[in-house]
């Protein structure tokens, strides 16, 4: 016996809603990466010097920093080729993990680091933060949090 469910389409309204979503999405993202060419970085880019500047010695094992990033492991590890190209991180072998190679902030990539994230928050305030007011902002991040959760208790399911 075949058990068809009928399809629940959006409503005008949650149609609007997902619709300014995507935009919002894309077009921040744009702009965010358009404010850091200036300093030859990507979203990407910056995302890695982030999470690498906050880790325990600068560094993080590769496989935890592709997680972090929601990079593959490949493209995790083609995107640190090119960062090590341009100083901003070197690869570490794992003394525990023969296999396991770590990818570590350089001095340059920390000096980078200090020298964008002013940029760089002043972008994200001008194009997103300083747009909407405190209490929508405390809205905004209490409704997006049961998503974020839902989603990372999604990931490597099928």
């Amino acid at each position: 016996m075949e058990t068809e469910t009928a399809t629940r389409w959006l409503t005008d309204a949650e149609q609007c809603a997902w619709r300014t979503h995507l935009e919002v999405n894309k077009l921040l993202t744009y702009q965010l990466e358009r404010d850091l060419q200036p300093f030859g970085l990507t979203m990407n880019d910056y995302e890695i010097l982030v999470n690498l500047s906050e880790s325990e010695g600068l560094r993080m094992r590769m496989s935890d920093l592709a997680a972090a990033t929601l990079q593959s492991k490949s493209r995790l590890s083609h995107q640190i080729t090119r960062m090590e190209n341009a100083d901003l991180v070197r690869r570490e072998n794992c003394e525990s993990d023969r296999r396991g190679l770590y990818a570590v902030l350089t001095d340059h990539g920390l000096e980078t680091m200090k020298k964008v994230a002013p940029h760089h928050v002043a972008s994200v305030r001008r194009h997103f933060i300083d747009l909407l007011p405190p209490d929508d902002l405390e809205h905004l991040h209490k409704s997006l949090r049961p998503i974020a959760e839902h989603l990372r208790s999604q990931r490597g399911k099928p």
